[in-house]
């Protein structure tokens, strides 16, 4: 085993046999985790039941943060112990041990709240059931009869308490079956109605949205493939239809995966998408369970993935000079949090250790490593369930998601778009602006109108139209009822995962399709009518922007009157204006509405984790009236490539069909509706 010092992270020399493409190996993994354990201890209370770390504090107070803290690194010891078949030079467990006695026991001035009292509890007491099921020979069975019955009486008091409808249920299942197998008290109807309750997320092609809402993110692979599979392959979940419901979610991780692998950038940097990104490298979770559970994926990909992931936040700077792990993605950031993130939230990066808890002789840690689908070649992956065009290209490693089915919310929302949600693209490369003015003025990879104050209208609620691959390039549709917020008269504020609501003004009808091959989109816009005569009667101005570049200063813009181009540290984002085409009430012909078309750089300060500085190209286009279509080619890469063109062609229906010509003379054709 490594030698650690406790002040810095000490890796073990890099391995290229066994890992030619990221040199890590398992030693690698045990050193990260070691060192996070053991940073932990100055902020280890005085009867080791909390875990209080610096910083923010959540908005169910400091309590609830240090049992977070607690909770979540334990499951990483638990993980740790776990892969050495009870192994533990550094006395991990012997401090969880004690916390456990005192966090139960009524009387201890650091005992752990109720979830009566803070629902923040439900969640960490999953990760204590889940810690003390994987480590039971050497934590649980050593524990006196007292002892026991207060670790039951509090963990009792989670599953009749009432639960948000989305991974939380698996959270009470978790808990509700550790009691179970330690003679506590459990409802065995409770368990089975959350196991149907959530089914009814599971949308298909291993994809399951958190909850009914179209909430696609990172919370499939770290929550919803993780917890039903740890659980069916343990004994105590025996009696409760474990051994029928194993095989499905086993096929289903393994369909998951299939995406998942194709979501992970060159770099080891998955798609930035969704909410709780603090959590980081635990995206690896569901990929160390494909390598548990025998999924059809390769070993040696599947741990390629994870430890690319895992040295990919490492160097980027996730854990800070005392050893911890900030509230923030690379560096500390703390407007990344959410109302409920404190300090010890990020700690759920631990499930990204789940690899360690398959021992040293598992062959997922001698199978060589094999190149992600990145490094295999261009990827382009239609996923159905969460409406995404995936496409990655091998020249540079970026792999890109085309939004036209998430939004964090439901068909017909009239709420502002949630930036990690419903923007019409998401990269390993970029993040979108998530603070300030964008919260009610959407900036990046976006299409609106504009009102009088300058502001963009939102698209949350759209419907989802038809999407496919013609075996030249995939396509995607979606029509927005676009509507302006202003979530300064409304209810409560997020400016990241949940959408803000507030006072809502209609907007016109928009029709968007994107056309993806490679690193191009061609991002095409119809206006429709929207039932509204007066307000269709008026013309609108549409705003159109690409993907945003952030750094320590501004992109170095270059501006025409067809293009804006963009480029930093070796990234480029060019939009490119195709075509505007008046084919319904404006009556103005193919060659044109008769509005101005005008490109420029947006320039913002201190909005992104990624860098001070976020620019990002778009056009305005005057005078748009029903009928009318705009084309745009949107492109996210390295270097310059030459760019698709677009023809529209009117359909008797009234349809209008955007023919798209690619470099190289390829054809796609797609439909987009009156």
């Amino acid at each position: 085993m490594t030698e650690l010092d406790p002040d810095r992270l000490i890796l073990p020399a890099e391995d290229r046999i066994l890992s030619p493409h990221t040199g890590w190996t398992r030693e690698h993994w045990a050193a990260v985790a070691d060192h996070l354990l053991l940073s932990l201890r100055p902020y280890v209370g005085r009867s080791r039941a909390q875990v209080r770390l610096p910083g923010l504090v959540s908005g169910s107070g400091a309590a609830s943060d240090g049992l977070e803290g607690f909770a979540r690194s334990f499951l990483l010891c638990a993980f740790r112990v776990a892969g050495e078949h009870g192994a533990d030079p550094h006395g991990f467990l012997d401090g969880y041990r004690d916390g456990i006695v005192a966090g139960t026991d009524p009387a201890d001035p650091e005992r752990w709240i109720r979830p009566q009292e803070r629902p923040q509890a439900q969640v960490e007491a999953a990760s204590i059931a889940l810690g003390l099921q994987l480590t039971r020979p050497w934590l649980w069975d050593t524990l006196d009869a007292d002892a026991q019955r207060r670790v039951v009486d509090w963990l009792a008091l989670s599953p009749v308490a009432g639960y948000p409808d989305n991974n939380w249920r698996w959270f009470r299942i978790t808990v509700e079956t550790f009691l179970a197998s330690v003679g506590g008290p459990y409802d065995a109807d409770r368990i089975a109605a959350d196991l149907a309750r959530i089914e009814d997320y599971y949308r298909g092609d291993g994809w399951w949205s958190d909850g009914i809402r179209r909430a696609y993110d990172h919370y499939c692979g770290w929550a919803m493939h993780l917890y039903p599979l740890l659980w069916a392959g343990s004994a105590e979940a025996e009696g409760f239809g474990a051994q029928a419901l194993a095989p499905v979610f086993r096929a289903r991780l393994a369909d998951f995966l299939d995406d998942h692998l194709a979501l992970l950038g060159a770099e080891g940097v998955p798609v930035l998408q969704g909410r709780s990104l603090i959590y980081r490298f635990a995206t690896a979770a569901p990929l160390w369970m494909g390598a548990s559970s025998g999924t059809r994926q390769p070993l040696g990909q599947l741990r390629r993935a994870a430890s690319g992931t895992l040295k990919a936040f490492v160097e980027r700077g996730a854990i800070d000079e005392r050893g911890l792990l900030s509230v923030g993605l690379f560096g500390a950031w703390p407007a990344m949090a959410q109302s409920y993130s404190g300090a010890g939230s990020p700690y759920w990066a631990a499930k990204g250790f789940f690899g360690l808890a398959l021992p040293a002789e598992h062959p997922v840690w001698s199978a060589v490593e094999e190149p992600l689908p990145v490094e295999r070649g261009d990827v382009r992956r239609v996923l159905r369930a969460p409406g995404w065009i995936v496409s990655g290209t091998a020249v540079d490693g970026i792999v890109r998601a085309i939004n036209h089915g998430t939004d964090h919310g439901d068909v017909g929302d009239r709420t502002g778009d949630s930036a990690l949600y419903a923007r019409f693209g998401y990269s390993s490369a970029t993040l979108p602006p998530l603070t300030g003015a964008t919260v009610d003025d959407p900036a990046d990879n976006m299409v609106g109108a504009v009102d009088g104050a300058g502001r963009s209208t939102h698209r949350t609620g759209f419907v989802r139209g038809p999407m496919g691959d013609d075996g030249t390039a995939a396509f995607a549709v979606s029509i927005a009822d676009a509507h302006w917020v202003d979530s300064s008269i409304g209810g409560p504020t997020y400016d990241h995962g949940s959408a803000r609501i507030g006072a809502v003004v209609d907007g016109p009808r928009l029709a968007t399709a994107s056309i993806v091959r490679g690193a191009w989109e061609v991002r095409v816009t119809r206006r429709l009518a929207s039932g509204r005569p007066e307000a269709d009667a008026d013309p609108i101005l549409l705003r159109l922007s690409g993907w945003p570049l952030s750094g320590a200063a501004p992109a170095r813009a270059v501006t025409t009157a067809a293009s804006v181009a963009l480029e930093l540290a070796g990234l480029r984002s060019e939009l490119r204006m195709l075509g505007a085409s008046g084919t319904g009430a404006s009556g103005s012909g193919a060659s044109g509405t008769g509005g101005s078309v005008t490109g420029s750089v947006h320039v913002e300060e201190g909005t992104s984790p990624i860098g001070a500085v976020t620019s990002l190209p778009r056009f305005e286009v005057g005078g748009i009236e029903v009928g009318d279509v705009v084309s745009t080619a949107v492109r996210l890469g390295r270097g310059s490539e030459p760019a698709p063109q677009t023809a529209v062609v009117p359909a008797e229906d009234g349809a209008v069909s955007v023919v798209v010509t690619w470099p190289g003379g390829a054809v796609s054709a797609v439909r987009v509706p009156s």
